[in-house]
């Protein structure tokens, strides 16, 4: 069973994104799609145990009308999870004892501050979450992931990218793979140590049949932009501990480098 999980705050972000996963899982076959709900811990002496039950009990009725607005055909495999605690903390230790295989989760903001915020709050849980991110941007709307792109600085390949994870993502999503690698240096040949480095890529997934892309350009993230507007790009797959990449996207002001941030999803693969 394929198992993800949806942080859900009832805000609008966190309930697009699972209509997002909802869309998702009605193609992978034995999908198990959980939304997850963390309140947060109150220490007053106060508060009986009687008002701890009523904030479980409200949390879970609120993710149940989640539920039912997602799954009205009632053809979807879904549960409801709240619990009381920290975020990323709960959510780590909720992913690792219930071998999650994808989270998906929002990220936006009315104002370039809050998008700031929001970004933090999203790399914090790509940092201390060992399960792959797929970030959902608030003007996404599922329409299918046939085309994804893999970026890669092409560097000790074989021993720093984390295959089983990667080959993982695409057995469940089984997109059109696109291997990209943005760098000022490339000129009309491959360098000797691209080559070496092409050849241990496709030694782990040369059976996706991939196409493979080396971009010249002097700013990575303008060159990921445009790749994405030329090949219809559905979904980015990044390692966010081999670059920046995810950092550049949440810090930069470049308003064209972000182009494709409203609509493109981004799935962080965790070393």
């Amino acid at each position: 069973m394929k198992k993800f999980l949806v942080p859900i705050d009832f805000s609008e972000t966190s309930l697009n994104a699972a209509k997002y996963a909802a869309g998702l899982v009605k193609g992978v076959a034995d999908a198990h799609l959980i939304l997850y709900h963390v309140y947060s811990t109150i220490t007053l002496a106060t508060l009986s145990a009687k008002d701890e039950g009523s904030r479980q009990k409200v949390s879970e009725q609120a993710l149940e009308e989640v539920k039912k607005d997602l799954n009205q055909s009632g053809s979807l495999f879904i549960s409801c999870v709240a619990e009381e605690g920290t975020f990323v903390e709960n959510l780590s230790e909720y992913a690792l004892s219930n071998k999650i295989d994808l989270i998906i989760m929002g990220i936006t903001g009315s104002s370039r501050i809050k998008q700031v915020f929001m970004g933090t709050n999203t790399l914090n849980v790509v940092r201390n979450v060992n399960c792959p991110v797929m970030i959902i941007p608030p003007q996404a709307s599922y329409k299918g992931v046939k085309n994804v792109v893999f970026t890669s600085d092409f560097k000790d390949v074989a021993r720093t990218h984390p295959f089983e994870a990667i080959e993982k993502i695409l057995d469940i999503l089984k997109p059109h793979l696109e291997i990209l690698n943005v760098d000022e240096d490339h000129y009309v040949e491959l360098s000797e140590e691209y080559k070496v480095e092409k050849r241990s890529m496709e030694d782990r997934l040369g059976k996706y049949n991939p196409d493979y892309s080396f971009l010249r350009s002097y700013d990575f993230l303008d060159g990921i932009s445009a790749f994405v507007e030329a090949r219809d790009v559905d979904a980015i797959i990044t390692l966010p501990k081999k670059h920046s990449f995810l950092s550049q996207l949440f810090k930069t002001s470049h308003t064209k480098a972000l182009a494709y941030h409203s609509t493109i999803p981004i799935i962080a693969i965790p070393a």
